[in-house]
């Protein structure tokens, strides 16, 4: 317990008598107090000393009030004047002074403790004597190396740290993480998560709600998000860990909120993305052309290729051939020069199933045009010679769904690729791609890709037409 046995520093530190209003709030402020603490007359002689004082050293308050310094009890005798000298040096001096010194505990044992003393004024405004709080150094150096831990957190690291309240508002916003949010670290506070990312808020919600209920996740959660840009929404890849930030001085855990620490991963996921699609596509390409080699009928190898190329590719694809197509020796730079003054017509060759999936199936037995209007980007693939991408655009479901009616496609398409096949310095056709609206557009890469598949349909084409060819002769 605290306690007061000398006059002459009472009126700072606290009343002289037990009774007097305000002696029991001065205990208990002394007592509750995390550092220990003493006081110290003008003479030396030891007025407070409080709980945590007692935990640390082991005399209690009864055995210390009243000595005269550490001398002979808290410090050893060879330290004793040092201590003492230094201690009463703060009465004349301004501010606080820090020091370290080796007490004595009350079992003989020696404890090295940070103090931080300063003196205490009397009524007229002299020295009447001094305060001493102090601590174990090395949960000194604890609480300071979180601090610089903190302060290093939220200035100089290589990753986002984010503090979310209870209410999953940002509390405190790193550089790197106001960097990567694209705002400011003073603007990204209190406002909803939703406000700062267009995408994957549900997810990014649905984590820190979870972490607030049951604590942190043994692992790393890497979550796509898209973040608002100046030139649009930007699609990222951050790698989260979280913790739950409960208070110390609860008797029980408190939830503060949750410490959200992300790195950006976005370049290194989307390599590996890209590794794992060039694979499969390449194996795609090796096992379509292994089942091409054993089709007899040349026309059936047009639909092997397209089916291998179809999974995980698009959701429809159909072929249309160039009808009268040029022979071998043809214009190379195109269909023909006589293409370019009269009408391109297109004959349907092959197409998935527009219900349920399946493989590709021939048609076009007929061989009757099909009716595509002006501009239709089959007829400029074919007329370019190269590769043309179409969208429906940011539209409604049904104007989407009369945009791919219009180019006689299915209606769920809102994505195209046409890929104009070409065989020996001429044109054959398009095969067109189709992707839905639950798909992202075409990109180059998917162009690539399609006129690689495009170049081996025209081989099988052109061998179909011209074994055709040499059975009408026969």
């Amino acid at each position: 317990m605290s306690a007061s046995r000398r006059s002459g520093t009472t009126d700072e530190l606290g009343p002289d008598e037990p009774g007097e209003p305000g002696s029991d709030l001065l205990a208990a402020l002394l007592d509750g107090m995390d550092a220990a603490l003493c006081a110290f007359d003008a003479d030396g002689v030891v007025t407070h000393w409080n709980r945590e004082a007692e935990r640390i050293l082991g005399w209690t308050a009864a055995e210390a009030v009243g000595r005269h310094g550490f001398a002979g009890w808290a410090v050893r005798s060879a330290d004793a004047e040092e201590v003492q000298a230094r201690l009463l040096s703060a009465m004349h001096a301004p501010g606080r002074q820090v020091h370290e010194f080796a007490l004595v505990t009350k079992d003989g044992g020696r404890v090295l403790v940070r103090t931080q003393s300063a003196a205490v004024r009397g009524p007229e405004g002299k020295p009447a004597g001094v305060y001493c709080a102090f601590s174990e150094v090395h949960a000194q150096i604890d609480l300071e190396r979180s601090i610089a831990l903190s302060e290093a957190l939220f200035e100089d690291a290589a990753w986002g740290v984010v503090l979310v309240d209870a209410d999953l508002r940002p509390a405190v916003v790193n550089a790197y993480a106001a960097r990567a949010l694209g705002v400011g670290r003073t603007s990204a506070l209190g406002r909803p998560l939703g406000e700062l990312l267009a995408r994957g808020v549900e997810e990014l919600e649905a984590a820190l709600t979870h972490v607030l209920a049951e604590g942190a996740p043994p692992a790393p959660a890497e979550m796509w998000v898209a973040v608002r840009t100046p030139e649009g929404e930007r699609r990222r890849c951050w790698r989260s860990g979280f913790l739950r930030l409960a208070s110390p001085l609860a008797e029980e855990p408190v939830p503060l909120g949750v410490a959200w620490l992300f790195q950006d991963v976005t370049e290194a996921r989307q390599g590996q993305q890209e590794a794992a699609l060039l694979r499969f596509r390449s194996n795609q390409l090796h096992r379509a052309a292994r089942a091409a080699a054993e089709c007899e009928d040349p026309a059936e190898a047009v639909t092997v290729h397209l089916d291998f190329a179809l999974a995980g590719f698009a959701d429809h694809a159909l072929i249309d051939r160039l009808a009268d197509a040029p022979r071998a020796g043809a214009d190379a730079e195109g269909v023909g020069r006589g293409a370019e003054e009269g009408p391109v017509r297109l004959v349907r060759l092959a197409a998935t199933p527009a219900g349920a999936p399946g493989p590709s199936l021939l048609t076009g037995a007929a061989g009757l045009p099909v009716c595509y209007p002006d501009g239709h980007p089959a007829l400029q693939s074919v007329r370019r010679a190269g590769s043309v991408r179409a969208d429906a655009g940011s539209v409604s479901a049904e104007r989407a769904r009369e945009w791919a009616l219009e180019r006689q496609w299915p209606g769920d398409a809102v994505f195209a690729l046409c890929a104009v096949l070409r065989s020996r310095g001429r044109t054959l056709g398009v095969v067109t791609f189709l992707r839905g609206v639950g798909r992202s557009r075409f990109e180059r890469s998917d162009t690539a890709y399609a006129e690689d598949v495009a170049a081996r349909i025209a081989t099988a084409l052109d061998l179909a037409e011209t074994a055709a060819g040499r059975d009408a002769a026969r």
